[in-house]
């Protein structure tokens, strides 16, 4: 793992993610909504770290999911919308060479993610509702 990764695992105290990479949860909002599934915070955030040559598996939320860039490489974020649409979003710091600072990956969609650099990246995910790993599912 590339030094800067590592000193922000350790600075940020990430653990490994069932998807691959380190997270930590940093806020889980105490309004509670009630979904299909049950009671689920409103909104819940995280530090997502990816080192180089990991991905985020592909899986996919049962809420709505939007993707922060934060530091390191670019992010490629590929969906699968509902409706079979694919899409390849970048997230990163470079706007006018097509690169967004966020993604949103509708509730439902199939997801994956990787550093499209030789570092890491550090993003951050928000989800509302709040994130629940009961409507987490990894694709086989």
């Amino acid at each position: 793992m590339h030094p800067e990764a590592q000193a922000l695992v350790e600075a940020l105290a990430l653990a490994p993610h069932p998807e691959g990479g380190f997270y930590r949860e940093t806020f889980r909002a105490p309004a509670e909504v009630e979904t299909p599934r049950g009671a689920r915070s409103a909104s819940t955030a995280i530090y997502y770290l990816l080192p180089a040559g990991t991905v985020s598996a592909r899986h996919r939320v049962a809420s709505d999911e939007v993707w922060h860039h934060y530091a390191g490489d670019p992010l490629r974020l590929e969906i699968e919308h509902v409706d079979g649409r694919r899409e390849v979003v970048t997230l990163g710091p470079d706007v006018a060479a097509g690169q967004r600072p966020q993604g949103v990956v509708p509730a439902g969609a199939w997801q994956s993610a990787s550093p499209a650099g030789r570092r890491f990246v550090l993003c951050g995910c928000t989800v509302a509702p709040g994130f629940d790993f009961a409507d987490f599912e990894m694709s086989r």
